[in-house]
């Protein structure tokens, strides 16, 4: 480990497994150990070991900051934005990765390319990159200490440009418009697409989908990523000859780590679609992913699936027919009612803790959760939402295959 004493690499290296509250106190009894540093490393390989296992597995690594960290790509995420390139045609010799950051996406993306340029501001994280490039055998990638704008308007053409503009304002504060990232990916647009054919461009799963594709102007296609059913990233492809309107622009769901498929809709598309709505719940409800549900592809998922929605606005639906291969989860239902006391007491009777999630419904779960006395967890899922013009409350069980 660059940069490291010999005894705080001893440091990290034995106790990298040990909870970091405790070797806070620990570490105090060794003189010759960098606290500071040791305890980063520690904590930096901890953050890592599931999010990115190849880089975990390397030990010659360095980590930085926890914010750093906690703001790269996961490896499922990273290994996807490989996919979406790799899929366009045209010339991968050469590939620029504006905002390098903590250099994952860099990474995982230069794999397609012969050349690869990391540019990050911070030289801290050069620093890092510097040391950690080659000691995963990346010798192909230079690191460049510049800000990204500058440096765009002086660099030679390339065949991808990769960009993840800062997304919290001065403050902290996490921002939802492009405008407000750093840089503008909107304002550098036009500029960016004279030095590439084509930019990838991630942004944060926080801005709205709509502005986005209105925001920018050479947008060919979107890509809504959930890892796990958590919304990650909300990725844009720019390409130069690109001129589909907002409404008709391809947008990709993803849930990552699961095996549930994807679904590709467009906005005219989600408009058009035939949706039917429930008059009552069904044999079997299905609540879609997080990547669907950030896309707002509501009605496009009911005609796909040929199943009918509770509500408008409840983003539930029922079947009586077990779809097998719905991109979300899928429930069998045990009972239904209103919420007037009997009723809710006789479709509880036999239930102490139940997960509980509300849809269309004018209430917390915390609040519902008070007023149901109900322990959280167990096998039993509770559903508060609205069919029709009725409040009511759904007890299910998960469907496990």
């Amino acid at each position: 480990m660059n940069g490291l004493s010999e005894d705080t690499r001893s440091f990290v290296s034995e106790h990298r497994s040990d909870d970091i509250r405790l070797l806070a106190l620990l570490v105090a009894k060794y003189p010759n150990v960098n606290k500071q540093a040791a305890l980063t490393q520690i904590s930096g390989w901890q953050a890592l070991k599931n999010k990115v296992p190849t880089w975990a597995a390397c030990d010659a690594l360095l980590y930085p900051s926890h914010l750093s960290l906690e703001q790269c790509s996961s490896e499922l995420a990273a290994r996807y934005k490989v996919s979406v390139m790799e899929s366009k045609e045209g010339r991968r010799d050469k590939l620029t990765d504006l905002t390098g950051g903590f250099g994952i996406d860099c990474a995982f993306l230069s794999s397609l390319f012969r050349q690869a340029d990391y540019v990050e501001r911070q030289e801290a994280l050069c620093d890092i990159a510097r040391h950690n490039f080659p000691a995963l055998g990346l010798t192909h990638i230079t690191v460049h200490h510049a800000n990204s704008v500058e440096y765009v308007k002086r660099m030679p053409p390339v065949d991808w440009i990769f960009i993840d503009p800062a997304r919290r304002d001065g403050n902290g504060g996490k921002v939802i418009a492009i405008s407000d990232c750093e840089p503008d990916v909107s304002a550098l647009e036009e500029l960016l697409l004279t030095k590439s054919r084509q930019v990838l461009v991630k942004l944060s799963p926080m801005l709205d989908l709509v502005q986005a594709l209105h925001d920018l102007h050479h947008v060919s296609e979107a890509h809504i990523v959930a890892v796990a059913n958590e919304c990650k990233e909300l990725l844009l492809v720019l390409n130069k000859d690109c001129d589909i309107q907002p409404d008709e622009i391809p947008v990709h769901c993803v849930n990552l780590g699961t095996d549930q498929p994807p679904l590709t809709f467009t906005r005219q598309a989600e408009r058009e679609a035939q949706c039917s709505y429930a008059d009552a719940p069904g044999t079997y409800l299905y609540e879609p992913n997080a990547a669907i549900l950030k896309a707002g592809a509501f009605r496009t998922l009911a005609y796909i699936y040929n199943m009918v929605k509770l509500h408008p606005n409840s983003h539930l639906y029922t079947s009586d027919a077990r779809i097998a291969d719905f991109p979300g989860r899928a429930f069998r239902i045990e009972g239904w009612c209103g919420f007037g006391k009997k009723e809710i007491k006789d479709l509880l009777a036999d239930v102490k803790q139940a997960n509980l999630t509300i849809r269309n419904f004018p209430a917390t779960v915390h609040d519902l959760r008070k007023r149901l006395k109900l322990a959280e967890g167990g096998t039993t899922y509770l559903f508060a939402t609205t069919i029709g013009q009725q409040k009511i409350l759904i007890r299910c069980r998960k469907c496990t295959n």
